[in-house]
């Protein structure tokens, strides 16, 4: 059962005092939040929390209005806020939030406006939708907690010492940085303050097919995938017409090799890779040969291919986006078809991909009451997919991307599941995309079910 949450706007007025705890209140808002005639509470923002006594006084409906001196308690910037609110009758505290942080790896100069990379424009729709609907919003680096953030004022980002955050969405780029041992200790420090962390950390595709693979409902879907080695090459490359050799920690396409069978035992070998194409036809022997010096410095996967439709003789699959919508619950928040750009066997937008309807692109190849049918299809494999990697990965999911192809019949296959899914597309004419007004409903529902489920009696 979901907390009940109460939209409040909160002003801020000059300090009596430094001593100064008398919070305004309209009587309306009083009795709706159920903290009737109460004179003193509590009010938590972030991890701070702040004793204050209440004044009631003839105000519009939903407001609040802080002295700057609790205000700055609570180490927030000077400002007008929307929050939400809950109160708590059993230890007599008031939750305004959430307050949520972004983390993630960035460069910057003292003085200069921080440089986001790929998720620049995501951040400041999230600060928007954040805050239009109640909440306030940060970016840092993990070296920084409790020391220095970064909130957008004015159309910039600002520097400043703030709160903790109720929540912590994890957009780190590295994956290496994600192993190194003070990532690791700053994760203890969240367990220690009991700040939950989403999404947790890079998924490997070794892992993900684990997890996945022995469910009875997703076999089927699923291409035959093994740890690459010189066994399971010939294995496979002998069983199948077409394999991939994927890194296992592999993302936007890069460092992917197609092995094609051609006649007389032969194969040719393409690549996503700043690798000087193989012209010639090989055995399998000089195939494993020629590919040895690439994949000796990682761990690949070798997986069957599956022969999907195209679009204009392009590469073709979906990009599906999936969001929690509560500890439970996965909804699908978008869907798109991606093209390949011409000359690559991978569909990424960051290899020169482009986006259509998913509709659109499957009525290309089929007819369009098998469209919606095929299309009900992908919905629910990602579905699926989503619910079981989430349930069986260590630590919390709240986002995936995941990937899948529709072969020639028309049957989806999974191609792989991205735990950190792109957020380079940019949306033109100030839109907010559906992915951030997700993740923003998701970090205020986490936060304040938590709030209640901590304080049940």
């Amino acid at each position: 059962m979901s907390t009940t949450l109460i939209p409040i706007t909160v002003s801020t007025r000059k300090s009596a005092n430094q001593h100064d705890r008398l919070i305004q209140i309209s009587e309306p808002l009083l009795n709706q939040l159920n903290i009737g005639d109460k004179q003193h509470l509590y009010i938590s923002i972030g991890k701070i929390i702040a004793s204050v006594t209440i004044q009631s006084i003839d105000l519009a409906e939903n407001e609040l209005i802080l002295p700057e001196n609790i205000l700055k308690c609570f180490r927030l910037p000077i400002q007008r806020y929307t929050f939400q609110a809950n109160y708590q009758s059993n230890t007599h505290t008031l939750k305004l939030g959430p307050v949520i942080g972004l983390l993630t790896n960035f460069k910057f100069d003292e003085g200069e406006e921080p440089d986001f990379r790929s998720i620049h424009q995501f951040c400041e729709e999230l600060h928007q939708i954040v805050t239009e609907n109640g909440g306030f919003f940060y970016v840092f680096s993990y070296d920084n907690l409790a020391t220095k953030g970064y909130y957008f004022h004015k159309e910039k980002w600002v520097a400043e010492e703030l709160p903790l955050p109720d929540v912590i969405y994890n957009r780190i780029h590295s994956r290496r940085l994600e192993q190194q041992k003070p990532f690791k200790e700053f994760r203890r420090t969240l367990e220690l303050l009991m700040i939950p962390l989403f999404n947790d950390r890079f998924l490997s595709k070794w892992e993900v097919y684990q997890q996945i693979h022995n469910e009875d409902s997703l076999q089927s879907a699923i291409p035959v995938t093994q740890i690459y080695s010189k066994e399971k090459l010939y294995e496979l490359a002998q069983k199948y017409d077409m394999v991939f050799i994927k890194p296992i920690h592999g993302s936007q396409g890069r460092n992917i090799i197609k092995l094609s069978k051609a006649e007389a035992n032969s194969y040719h070998a393409s690549f996503t890779a700043e690798h000087e194409p193989l012209q010639e036809y090989f055995s399998l022997e000089e195939a494993y040969e020629h590919l040895r010096p690439i994949v000796q410095n990682g761990i690949y996967i070798i997986q069957q291919g599956i022969p999907f439709m195209t679009f204009d003789s392009r590469t073709m699959d979906f990009r599906v986006l999936c969001h929690k919508k509560h500890p439970a619950q996965w909804n699908i928040t978008s869907i798109v078809a991606r093209i390949g750009a011409k000359q690559e066997f991978v569909s990424n937008l960051a290899r020169g991909g482009t986006v259509m309807r998913p509709l659109e692109a499957l009525r290309t190849c089929m007819d369009p009451k098998k469209a919606h049918k095929v299309l009900a299809q992908i919905k629910e494999l990602a579905l699926e997919i989503a619910a079981v990697t989430s349930s069986q990965t260590k630590g919390m999911i709240g986002e995936l991307g995941i990937d899948i192809g529709v072969d020639i019949e028309g049957k989806p296959w999974l191609i792989e599941v991205n735990s950190k899914p792109s957020k380079s597309f940019k949306l033109e004419n100030g839109k907010i995309r559906p992915s951030a007004k997700a993740i923003a409903q998701f970090c205020t529902t986490l936060v304040f079910d938590s709030v209640r489920n901590a304080q049940a009696p």
